[in-house]
This record gives structure tokens, C-alpha cells and sequence, in this order.
């Protein structure tokens, strides 16, 4: 890790660079790692969003020739996708010996998700909630969010503990499947992910594009971890706060898109709905997969500081959404309480790599 001092005569470098040819050829070397990595986190996320992107429509278009109904396939099948990202490049840094990457890219994830997402979303159309669905899965949530928190609130995650999330991961789609089997007739989240499931794919295109998904997430991931990586080195961050920001953010950023573009035509149970399928893969599979590649000791910062604002944003959701008396909106004033909350946490985030130098 770079430390104030170590940066200081990186600069010194600089500044001496331009009567010293050698030292000209060391200030070069260092601009260039910069650019790299840059470039490398850059494009790492732009090809993991089209990876992802071909994988759920790949993944979704065959379910929909095999005949899976469209709540099932919305609510396990996009689900599951939507959080490959996140799961490739946690796995990938846990492979690199950095696992705390991974675990800020599932929590932060999730903070970006409730307070960045919905937030801006209920700005730009406020979101009537009212599927009898959700609210079966809402608490789902909660259960899950608080029983990882628990499982690693003694500082460590082991192999056993990662088994046991990666099961949870198995239970909550059997959970999902048998909600949208057992759903109400007129369920408008059903017409809702119709609507977005490529339908007419046959079995072997589906396939095809199945795999190419997967194989650009396998490859945008390494470059995305590798560029992370080299950054945090660089500027003396750790990874965890790399994973918390740009990794998490960058991530959710498609999420975003499509949220609003849903918002516009109306389809707010879908937003909820794949807000709600997202947080829940990323606690289980994202820290499962990163825990049991990499067991060790959980960051402290996590457990103490973002995991808790993670667990409160979610209760906020829950609040919001749960309608006690028929259907539940998520006003621009919410919104703007969801989003003013996700620039004061990123702004502490700021404030704390900096200090930290």
C-alpha cells in the first residue's frame, strides 16, 4: 500500500523529471500503469454489462423455449443474471488474493442498488408497488440480509460458513420458483417480465449466446479485477473500498438504465422486483463464492460500517414499499431522501480514503 510519503516522492519524481532523463523514464512507467489500469477497469465494465446482457438473454430465451413461465424465469432466472457480475469478479479477485474486493463489490452493490437505483428512479417517476409478490419476498430479504450479517459478525468466514450461504443461494430460487408457481392470477409483476423476456429464441441460439455471456463475463472479469487491483495499489486504497465504489457502482450503472427505461412504461414491480432478486444473489453467491475460494478474515470496516447502512437501507425499502393499506408509492420524496443518502455514504467513503493516507 502507498503511503503519504511513498506518493510524495512519487510526485518529487515528477516534478525532477524533466532535467533527469532517467527519472523522465520512471515517471513515464508510472504514468502508464495509471492509463492501464484505468483504461483496464473501464473497459473491464463495459464488456462484463454486454457479457451479463448476452448471458440473461441467452439464459431467459432458452428457459422461455423449455416452456418456463415468465414469473419463474423473472424471478430466478433474470435474477440469478443480473448478479453474474458480481459473482464473476468476486470470484475472480478471491482467486487473486483479493477477497476483500469481492465483498465490498456485493455490499456496495447493494447500497447502490437500493439508494442509487430506486432513488434516482422515484425521482424521474414516483413507483406505485402493488404485487402480491414482492411482498412475499421482501421479507425474504430481510431473513437473508440479517442471517449474513450474523454469520460473519465474528470477523472471519470459512469455508463452511461460505457452503452454508451458497445452500441459502439454492433455497431462496426454490423459494422464488414456488412464489411465482403459487402466485395470484392477476399478479401484474407476470405481465411485467413477459414483456422483457426475448421470446421466439430457439433452444440452440439460446445456447449460444448462454455461453458467449459467459465467457466475456470470465474475461471482463480478470481485466476488471486486474485494473481494480492496480489502482488500489497504486493510490494506497484498499480493495474493499475499491470494490464499495468504482467496482460497485460501475456494476450497478445498467441497472440503472434499465430501471429508469421500466419506470417510463410503467413497470414498477419489475424495478422492485429485480432490486429485491439482485441484493439477495449478491449477499449469498457473491460473499458465498468470494468466502469459499478465499476464507479468512472478514473486513472489520465492512461488519462495522457498511454492512449496518446496508441493513438499514434495506429496512428503509421495506418500509417504503410494504403498503399497510393497499398499494405503496415511493415518492420524489423518498427518492430524494434514498439518493441524498447514497451521496453523504459515498462522500464518507471519500473522506475515509483520504485519511487513510
Amino acid at each position: 500500500m502507498i503511503t503519504h510519503r511513498s506518493l510524495t516522492v512519487r510526485l518529487s519524481f515528477i516534478s525532477l523529471a524533466a532535467g533527469f532523463p532517467c527519472l523522465r523514464s520512471v515517471t513515464q512507467l508510472y504514468v502508464i500503469s495509471v492509463v492501464l489500469y484505468i483504461f483496464a477497469v473501464i473497459g473491464g465494465l463495459a464488456l462484463l454489462v454486454y457479457g451479463a446482457d448476452r448471458f440473461v438473454y441467452g439464459a431467459a430465451g432458452t428457459a422461455d423455449a423449455l416452456g418456463v413461465s415468465p414469473l419463474i424465469i423473472g424471478l430466478t432466472v433474470v435474477g440469478f443474471g443480473t448478479s453474474a457480475p458480481e459473482i464473476l469478479v468476486s470470484g475472480t479477485a478471491a482467486l487473486q488474493g483479493n477477497p476483500g474486493l469481492g465483498f465490498g463489490n456485493a455490499i456496495g452493490s447493494n447500497i447502490t442498488n437500493i439508494a442509487l437505483v430506486v432513488g434516482v428512479t422515484a425521482l424521474v417517476m414516483p413507483l406505485k408497488v402493488d404485487s402480491q409478490t414482492l411482498k412475499r419476498e421482501f421479507p425474504a430479504l430481510l431473513f437473508v440480509s440479517l442471517a449474513v450479517f450474523f454469520l460473519v459478525l465474528d470477523g472471519h468466514i470459512s469455508r463452511a460458513d461460505s457452503s452454508l450461504l451458497l445452500v441459502g443461494m439454492v433455497a431462496i430460487l426454490l423459494l422464488l420458483a414456488f412464489i411465482a408457481g403459487h402466485r395470484r392470477t392477476d399478479d401484474p409483476l407476470a405481465g411485467e417480465f413477459d414483456g422483457e423476456i426475448p421470446h421466439g429464441v430457439s433452444i440452440r441460439n439460446g445456447l449460444v449466446w448462454l455461453f458467449v455471456g459467459l465467457f466475456l463475463l470470465l474475461v471482463s472479469a480478470r481485466v476488471l479485477v486486474w485494473g481494480a487491483v492496480g489502482i488500489a495499489r497504486i493510490f494506497g486504497v484498499s480493495d474493499l473500498i475499491i470494490g464499495l465504489t468504482v467496482v460497485a457502482i460501475g456494476t450497478s450503472l445498467p441497472e440503472l438504465a434499465a430501471s429508469i427505461m421500466s419506470a417510463i412504461r410503467r413497470e414498477h414491480d419489475l424495478i422492485i422486483g429485480n432490486i429485491i432478486g439482485s441484493n439477495m444473489f449478491n449477499l449469498l453467491a457473491v460473499i458465498g463464492i468470494a468466502g469459499l475460494i478465499h476464507p479468512g478474515t472478514f473486513p472489520a470496516d465492512a461488519l462495522t460500517r457498511d454492512m449496518p447502512i446496508m441493513l438499514a437501507l434495506t429496512v428503509v425499502l421495506f418500509l417504503m414499499a410494504f403498503g399497510m393499506r393497499g398499494a405503496a408509492c415511493i415518492g420524489r420524496f423518498e427518492g430524494a431522501l434514498l439518493l441524498g443518502s447514497f451521496v453523504a455514504y459515498e462522500a464518507m467513503l471519500y473522506a475515509v480514503s483520504v485519511g487513510a493516507q
